[in-house]
Protein backbone atom coordinates (compact mmCIF):
# COMPACT_ATOMS: atom_id res chain seq x y z
CA UNK A 1 0.00 0.00 0.00
CA UNK A 2 1.17 3.80 -0.08
CA UNK A 3 3.53 4.74 2.40
CA UNK A 4 2.21 8.34 4.24
CA UNK A 5 4.86 10.80 5.26
CA UNK A 6 4.97 12.55 8.28
CA UNK A 7 3.25 15.78 8.50
CA UNK A 8 6.34 18.01 7.86
CA UNK A 9 8.06 15.01 5.63
CA UNK A 10 8.62 15.65 2.12
CA UNK A 11 7.31 19.70 2.53
CA UNK A 12 4.31 18.54 3.56
CA UNK A 13 3.66 16.26 0.57
CA UNK A 14 0.76 13.40 1.30
CA UNK A 15 3.48 10.83 -0.30
CA UNK A 16 6.97 10.78 -0.27
CA UNK A 17 6.00 8.41 -3.83
CA UNK A 18 5.34 11.67 -5.52
CA UNK A 19 8.94 13.02 -5.64
CA UNK A 20 9.14 11.34 -8.90
CA UNK A 21 6.18 12.97 -9.74
CA UNK A 22 8.12 16.09 -8.86
CA UNK A 23 10.95 14.95 -10.97
CA UNK A 24 8.95 14.50 -13.81
CA UNK A 25 7.50 18.09 -13.33
CA UNK A 26 11.17 19.62 -13.26
CA UNK A 27 12.73 17.69 -15.90
CA UNK A 28 10.32 18.69 -18.29
CA UNK A 29 10.76 22.42 -18.35
CA UNK A 30 14.28 21.55 -18.08
CA UNK A 31 14.97 20.17 -20.69
CA UNK A 32 12.79 22.43 -22.86
CA UNK A 33 15.06 25.65 -21.53
CA UNK A 34 17.95 22.90 -22.55
CA UNK A 35 16.99 22.94 -26.10
CA UNK A 36 15.96 26.31 -26.72
CA UNK A 37 19.47 27.67 -25.65
CA UNK A 38 21.48 25.36 -27.48
CA UNK A 39 19.29 23.79 -30.18
CA UNK A 40 17.13 20.76 -31.08
CA UNK A 41 18.61 16.95 -29.81
CA UNK A 42 16.95 13.66 -30.70
CA UNK A 43 17.12 12.05 -27.63
CA UNK A 44 16.35 14.59 -25.63
CA UNK A 45 13.29 15.70 -27.54
CA UNK A 46 12.19 12.05 -27.19
CA UNK A 47 12.50 12.18 -23.65
CA UNK A 48 10.54 15.36 -23.13
CA UNK A 49 7.71 13.90 -25.66
CA UNK A 50 7.35 11.11 -22.81
CA UNK A 51 7.63 13.54 -19.78
CA UNK A 52 4.31 15.03 -21.58
CA UNK A 53 2.71 11.23 -20.75
CA UNK A 54 3.46 11.69 -17.52
CA UNK A 55 2.42 14.77 -16.87
CA UNK A 56 -0.67 14.07 -17.66
CA UNK A 57 -1.08 11.56 -15.27
CA UNK A 58 0.31 13.58 -12.79
CA UNK A 59 -1.67 15.89 -13.67
CA UNK A 60 -4.76 13.36 -13.52
CA UNK A 61 -3.61 12.09 -9.89
CA UNK A 62 -3.46 15.34 -8.83
CA UNK A 63 -7.16 15.60 -9.14
CA UNK A 64 -8.09 12.61 -7.43
CA UNK A 65 -5.63 13.29 -4.76
CA UNK A 66 -4.39 16.51 -4.16
CA UNK A 67 -0.65 16.48 -4.15
CA UNK A 68 0.06 18.21 -1.03
CA UNK A 69 -1.26 18.88 2.80
CA UNK A 70 -1.55 22.53 2.60
CA UNK A 71 -3.73 24.63 0.41
CA UNK A 72 -1.26 27.30 -1.35
CA UNK A 73 1.02 24.01 -2.31
CA UNK A 74 -1.58 22.20 -3.64
CA UNK A 75 -3.10 25.81 -6.02
CA UNK A 76 0.69 26.59 -6.92
CA UNK A 77 0.92 22.57 -8.06
CA UNK A 78 -2.20 23.58 -9.90
CA UNK A 79 -0.72 26.67 -11.95
CA UNK A 80 2.34 24.77 -12.64
CA UNK A 81 0.46 21.59 -14.07
CA UNK A 82 -1.34 24.10 -16.49
CA UNK A 83 1.50 25.59 -17.75
CA UNK A 84 3.56 22.42 -18.63
CA UNK A 85 0.24 20.47 -19.65
CA UNK A 86 -1.09 23.54 -21.87
CA UNK A 87 -4.56 23.08 -20.46
CA UNK A 88 -6.12 24.18 -17.24
CA UNK A 89 -6.43 21.78 -14.53
CA UNK A 90 -10.12 22.49 -13.45
CA UNK A 91 -11.16 20.65 -16.13
CA UNK A 92 -10.57 17.29 -14.55
CA UNK A 93 -13.26 17.92 -12.45
CA UNK A 94 -16.50 18.05 -14.25
CA UNK A 95 -14.77 15.91 -17.40
CA UNK A 96 -13.43 13.06 -15.34
CA UNK A 97 -14.32 13.09 -11.89
CA UNK A 98 -18.00 13.92 -12.01
CA UNK A 99 -18.89 12.91 -15.59
CA UNK A 100 -16.11 9.76 -16.41
CA UNK A 101 -15.84 7.84 -12.83
CA UNK A 102 -19.73 8.95 -11.63
CA UNK A 103 -20.98 6.96 -15.04
CA UNK A 104 -17.93 4.58 -15.65
CA UNK A 105 -18.10 4.25 -19.35
CA UNK A 106 -21.32 3.44 -19.11
CA UNK A 107 -24.19 5.55 -21.51
CA UNK A 108 -24.44 8.57 -19.67
CA UNK A 109 -20.46 8.90 -19.90
CA UNK A 110 -20.17 11.71 -22.48
CA UNK A 111 -16.60 10.55 -24.15
CA UNK A 112 -17.47 6.74 -23.89
CA UNK A 113 -15.85 5.26 -26.75
CA UNK A 114 -18.70 3.87 -28.40
CA UNK A 115 -20.84 7.06 -28.66
CA UNK A 116 -18.41 7.81 -32.00
CA UNK A 117 -18.87 5.67 -35.08
CA UNK A 118 -20.05 2.87 -33.23
CA UNK A 119 -18.23 0.50 -30.98
CA UNK A 120 -14.54 0.38 -32.36
CA UNK A 121 -10.84 -0.65 -31.62
CA UNK A 122 -8.53 0.18 -34.17
CA UNK A 123 -5.95 3.34 -34.85
CA UNK A 124 -8.27 5.46 -36.79
CA UNK A 125 -10.52 5.31 -33.70
CA UNK A 126 -7.35 6.16 -31.38
CA UNK A 127 -6.25 9.03 -33.52
CA UNK A 128 -9.36 10.66 -34.01
CA UNK A 129 -10.73 9.87 -30.36
CA UNK A 130 -8.91 12.80 -28.75
CA UNK A 131 -10.70 15.35 -31.18
CA UNK A 132 -13.89 13.68 -30.81
CA UNK A 133 -14.11 13.82 -26.47
CA UNK A 134 -12.58 17.16 -27.01
CA UNK A 135 -15.79 18.40 -28.91
CA UNK A 136 -18.03 16.60 -26.37
CA UNK A 137 -16.02 17.76 -23.38
CA UNK A 138 -15.92 21.96 -24.09
CA UNK A 139 -19.94 22.11 -23.67
CA UNK A 140 -19.78 20.51 -20.36
CA UNK A 141 -16.91 22.99 -19.43
CA UNK A 142 -19.09 25.83 -20.32
CA UNK A 143 -21.46 24.87 -18.55
CA UNK A 144 -20.06 24.20 -15.39
CA UNK A 145 -17.95 27.58 -15.67
CA UNK A 146 -21.05 29.18 -15.82
CA UNK A 147 -22.71 27.52 -12.76
CA UNK A 148 -19.06 28.85 -10.64
CA UNK A 149 -19.98 32.12 -12.02
CA UNK A 150 -23.61 32.17 -10.91
CA UNK A 151 -22.91 30.40 -7.13
CA UNK A 152 -19.30 30.43 -6.53
CA UNK A 153 -17.73 33.45 -8.40
CA UNK A 154 -14.40 32.78 -6.47
CA UNK A 155 -13.80 29.61 -7.76
CA UNK A 156 -14.62 30.83 -11.19
CA UNK A 157 -11.98 33.30 -11.46
CA UNK A 158 -9.55 31.08 -10.05
CA UNK A 159 -10.01 28.77 -13.29
CA UNK A 160 -10.46 32.17 -15.44
CA UNK A 161 -6.49 32.14 -13.57
CA UNK A 162 -5.51 29.39 -14.96
CA UNK A 163 -6.53 30.13 -18.57
CA UNK A 164 -5.41 32.96 -18.26
CA UNK A 165 -1.37 32.04 -16.84
CA UNK A 166 -1.42 28.99 -20.13
CA UNK A 167 -2.24 31.68 -22.73
CA UNK A 168 -0.11 34.05 -21.41
CA UNK A 169 2.68 31.55 -21.60
CA UNK A 170 1.65 30.35 -24.97
CA UNK A 171 1.23 34.33 -26.65
CA UNK A 172 4.68 35.42 -24.68
CA UNK A 173 6.92 32.26 -25.96
CA UNK A 174 5.61 32.69 -29.58
CA UNK A 175 6.27 36.27 -29.46
CA UNK A 176 9.94 35.59 -28.46
CA UNK A 177 10.38 33.08 -31.02
CA UNK A 178 7.52 31.54 -32.73
CA UNK A 179 9.35 28.61 -34.24
CA UNK A 180 10.97 27.52 -30.71
CA UNK A 181 7.59 27.93 -29.15
CA UNK A 182 6.22 25.43 -31.63
CA UNK A 183 8.80 23.31 -31.53
CA UNK A 184 9.86 22.72 -27.93
CA UNK A 185 6.73 23.83 -26.11
CA UNK A 186 3.83 23.91 -27.90
CA UNK A 187 4.29 20.77 -30.02
CA UNK A 188 4.85 18.58 -27.13
CA UNK A 189 2.06 19.79 -24.96
CA UNK A 190 -0.20 19.17 -28.01
CA UNK A 191 1.53 15.00 -27.84
CA UNK A 192 0.60 15.07 -24.40
CA UNK A 193 -3.02 15.93 -24.18
CA UNK A 194 -3.66 14.08 -27.03
CA UNK A 195 -2.12 11.06 -25.29
CA UNK A 196 -4.29 12.16 -22.22
CA UNK A 197 -7.51 11.97 -24.03
CA UNK A 198 -6.89 8.82 -26.08
CA UNK A 199 -5.85 7.22 -22.99
CA UNK A 200 -8.91 6.52 -22.92
CA UNK A 201 -9.91 4.81 -25.86
CA UNK A 202 -6.88 2.65 -24.83
CA UNK A 203 -8.60 1.72 -21.77
CA UNK A 204 -12.48 1.46 -22.67
CA UNK A 205 -12.50 0.84 -26.10
CA UNK A 206 -14.51 -2.75 -26.89
CA UNK A 207 -15.27 -2.72 -22.75
CA UNK A 208 -18.57 -3.41 -21.43
CA UNK A 209 -20.36 -0.41 -21.46
CA UNK A 210 -23.88 -2.22 -20.56
CA UNK A 211 -25.67 -2.40 -17.56
CA UNK A 212 -23.96 -5.51 -16.55
CA UNK A 213 -20.27 -4.02 -16.73
CA UNK A 214 -19.77 -2.83 -12.87
CA UNK A 215 -21.17 -6.12 -11.21
CA UNK A 216 -18.78 -7.60 -13.36
CA UNK A 217 -16.13 -5.26 -13.56
CA UNK A 218 -16.17 -5.16 -17.39
CA UNK A 219 -15.83 -1.64 -18.33
CA UNK A 220 -12.13 -1.31 -18.29
CA UNK A 221 -9.29 -2.27 -19.26
CA UNK A 222 -5.95 -3.43 -17.57
CA UNK A 223 -1.96 -2.90 -18.81
CA UNK A 224 0.55 -4.35 -16.71
CA UNK A 225 4.27 -4.19 -17.03
CA UNK A 226 6.96 -1.32 -17.62
CA UNK A 227 4.26 1.51 -18.50
CA UNK A 228 3.17 1.38 -14.39
CA UNK A 229 6.56 2.37 -12.88
CA UNK A 230 7.27 4.88 -15.74
CA UNK A 231 3.97 6.40 -15.78
CA UNK A 232 2.54 6.59 -12.05
CA UNK A 233 0.60 2.75 -12.72
CA UNK A 234 -1.82 4.23 -15.09
CA UNK A 235 -2.28 0.59 -16.24
CA UNK A 236 -3.95 -0.30 -13.50
CA UNK A 237 -7.19 1.22 -14.43
CA UNK A 238 -10.16 -1.06 -12.75
CA UNK A 239 -8.10 -0.68 -9.36
CA UNK A 240 -8.51 2.71 -10.12
CA UNK A 241 -11.74 3.46 -11.09
CA UNK A 242 -13.32 1.58 -8.21
CA UNK A 243 -10.57 3.50 -5.59
CA UNK A 244 -10.65 6.60 -7.27
CA UNK A 245 -9.40 8.79 -3.74
CA UNK A 246 -6.25 6.14 -3.32
CA UNK A 247 -2.70 7.17 -3.71
CA UNK A 248 -1.39 5.64 -7.31
CA UNK A 249 1.35 3.85 -5.12
CA UNK A 250 -1.35 1.81 -3.69
CA UNK A 251 -2.91 0.68 -7.17
CA UNK A 252 -0.73 -2.34 -7.93
CA UNK A 253 -1.82 -4.08 -4.44
CA UNK A 254 -4.89 -2.99 -5.20
CA UNK A 255 -4.63 -5.05 -8.47
CA UNK A 256 -2.63 -8.14 -7.52
CA UNK A 257 -5.39 -8.61 -4.49
CA UNK A 258 -8.66 -7.51 -5.09
CA UNK A 259 -9.19 -7.25 -8.78
CA UNK A 260 -7.02 -9.02 -11.04
CA UNK A 261 -8.44 -12.37 -10.34
CA UNK A 262 -12.07 -10.85 -11.02
CA UNK A 263 -11.51 -9.16 -14.41
CA UNK A 264 -12.12 -10.83 -17.51
CA UNK A 265 -9.06 -12.37 -18.89
CA UNK A 266 -9.63 -10.62 -22.11
CA UNK A 267 -9.13 -7.16 -20.47
CA UNK A 268 -5.95 -7.97 -18.59
CA UNK A 269 -2.68 -6.82 -21.16
CA UNK A 270 1.00 -7.75 -20.20
CA UNK A 271 2.13 -4.60 -21.49
CA UNK A 272 0.84 -1.34 -23.38
CA UNK A 273 3.27 -1.32 -26.06
CA UNK A 274 2.22 -5.24 -27.33
CA UNK A 275 -1.56 -4.46 -26.77
CA UNK A 276 -0.67 -1.56 -29.58
CA UNK A 277 1.29 -2.91 -31.93
CA UNK A 278 -0.85 -5.95 -31.96
CA UNK A 279 -4.63 -3.87 -31.91
CA UNK A 280 -3.01 -1.69 -34.03
CA UNK A 281 -0.91 -2.44 -36.31
CA UNK A 282 -0.73 -6.46 -36.76
CA UNK A 283 -4.60 -6.32 -36.66
CA UNK A 284 -4.48 -4.43 -40.13
CA UNK A 285 -3.02 -7.39 -41.80
CA UNK A 286 -4.02 -10.31 -39.97
CA UNK A 287 -7.60 -10.55 -38.64
CA UNK A 288 -7.05 -12.47 -35.66
CA UNK A 289 -5.37 -9.80 -33.82
CA UNK A 290 -8.44 -7.63 -33.76
CA UNK A 291 -9.45 -6.64 -30.54
CA UNK A 292 -13.12 -8.44 -30.29
CA UNK A 293 -15.91 -6.20 -27.82
CA UNK A 294 -17.25 -7.53 -24.81
CA UNK A 295 -20.72 -4.99 -25.41
CA UNK A 296 -24.05 -6.32 -26.31
CA UNK A 297 -24.91 -4.91 -29.35
CA UNK A 298 -28.26 -3.23 -28.30
CA UNK A 299 -26.31 -1.39 -25.54
CA UNK A 300 -24.21 0.48 -28.23
CA UNK A 301 -25.94 4.32 -28.26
Amino acid sequence: MSRPTARRGWLALRNARDVQSLVYMAALPALAAWQWVYGLNGFLYGLMLFLTLGIGVVHHNHTHLRMWRGRWTNRATDMTLTLLQGHPTFVFFPAHAGNHHRYQHGPRDLARTYRYGGDTNHLAGYLLHPFQAAWTLYPLFWRWLGRLRRYHPGALRYCLWQYAAWLSLWGGLLVLNPVKALVFVIVPQLHGLHWLLATNYLQHAHTDGGPQRLAALSYARNFEGLVNPLLFNIGLHTAHHEHGRAHWSALTQLHKQHYRHRVDRRLIERGLVPYMLRVFGMALIWPRYRSRSLMQPEHIH
